[in-house]
């Protein structure tokens, strides 16, 4: 005989006893569920009951369910009960409409016992749920509570899941905070609603607040604080969101490689440019942080920033050569010609004219000044002349032209 689950133990509670729910009402007032007296099939009925059940428990629910819809219920309460037996079977069996069908009319008859009529609703908007007619479940659910007089924070969600899924998101706040204020503990999927409310809302100062009430409760749950620092930068606290990203990283907890882009901009951005190129290097070393032109240049940023201008025109340099990218190229040797680099700079520049950029003439420019910078008015002319001929650079480019042709006959070099 195989185990006997919670459909088959709910059918066997019907058959053997009631169970006894505690309702929320004072002792002189009795609850909808506790008026509702058991009652007993008629004879036949319960002789095709027993039978289908014991075929039930044995493993055959074809078996149980060919029984069962043989029963030839005449009175109201009978066909109630076949019913209800027979909606549990049927979403057993995973035939979940053909479940609700009956379901819906064991509930409709209002008849049974207290103790099966409360499970039978239950178990009919729980499927109606499942069955995504998110309408009809909410007042099944509230039909329930009122019957049992009981307050189910578990139930106030899924009413709150059916209220979201049809938009209604002020619904879905007022019910998710009932089943808040009857919880026993901290319950994350109703505090989670409320999230997703409010952010449908674009109320995204009360999504804050919630986040702040869950980080502190649940703080093992690394999305949380994640969440939390994005809601900052949405209501552009930045001091909050950076602050929120820097100690979920100090926990382990940023796992992805936007959240470390998140948090290096941050730093970035907030006078640490230096830990942020640390922070992404490593991670990119690491693998998290993909390495390629993007990435590259985004941490080449972070150096140039805080004046690392080594490493700032290395990782240039190793950005431009993965698709030859005159652009980068050219932010290589401005940085290497702003440390002084003269002649590694002339290397990366013409390399970006090789490559080609948009204006010619920034770079041609640059080639001037680093040429100018080593003594090589020759080459310095040359350039500036071919700047000078450019829009973006021909003012600049023409001022040196006169102040090469100086150098170049103060030191007797021809041009």
């Amino acid at each position: 005989m195989r185990k006997v689950n919670t459909i088959a133990a709910a059918l066997l509670l019907t058959l053997g006893g009631s169970l006894a729910i505690v309702p929320a009402v004072s002792a002189a007032e009795k609850c909808p569920i506790d008026k509702r007296k058991s009652k007993a099939v008629g004879q036949s009925v319960a002789k095709k009951v027993q039978k289908s059940f014991d075929a039930y428990t044995e493993g055959n629910l074809d078996e149980a369910l060919a029984i069962l819809l043989e029963a030839n219920a005449k009175s109201d309460f009978d066909k109630a009960y076949v019913a209800r037996m027979l909606g549990n079977f049927y979403a057993e069996k995973g035939q979940m409409k053909t479940a609700v069908k009956y379901l819906k009319t064991a509930v409709d008859a209002d008849i049974l016992g207290g103790v099966d009529h409360a499970g039978t609703q239950r178990l009919y908007a729980d499927l109606l749920i499942q069955e995504k007619k998110f309408k009809e479940s909410i007042p099944a659910y509230y039909s329930w509570m009122e019957f049992t007089c009981k307050e189910d924070a578990q139930v106030y969600r899924r009413i709150g899941i059916a209220y979201s899924e049809q938009k209604q998101w002020d619904n879905v706040l007022k019910v998710a905070d009932k089943g808040l204020a009857i919880s026993d503990k901290p319950d994350k999927g109703l505090y989670q609603m409320k999230l997703t409310a409010y952010f449908n809302k674009k109320d995204y100062k009360a999504a804050v607040k919630v986040l702040e009430t869950m980080v502190p409760l649940f703080q093992e749950d690394k999305r949380l604080w994640v969440q939390l620092a994005q809601f900052y930068l949405m209501t552009e606290d930045f001091t909050k969101s950076l602050a929120t990203y820097d100690l979920a990283y100090k926990n382990g907890f940023l796992e992805t490689a936007g959240n470390i882009q998140r948090l290096t901009q941050l730093l970035a951005q907030n006078g640490s440019p230096y830990r942020a190129a640390q922070i992404y290097a490593k991670h990119m070393k690491s693998g998290l942080v993909k390495e390629d032109e993007k990435t590259l240049t985004i941490l080449a940023g972070f150096y140039h920033n805080s004046k690392e201008l080594k490493e700032a025109a290395a990782t240039y340099g190793k950005a431009a050569a993965i698709d030859n990218d005159g652009k980068l190229y050219l932010r290589q040797g401005r940085i290497l010609s702003l440390d002084g680099k003269s002649k590694p700079a002339i290397t990366a520049l013409k390399k970006a004219l090789d490559a080609g950029v948009k204006s010619p003439g920034e770079v041609q420019f640059e080639l001037a000044l680093a040429y100018l910078n080593l003594k090589q008015y020759k080459s310095a002319y040359k350039y500036a002349k071919l700047a000078a001929n450019d829009k973006k650079t021909g003012r600049a480019a023409k001022s040196y032209i006169s102040y090469i042709k100086e150098k170049a006959r103060v030191h007797n070099v021809a041009l």
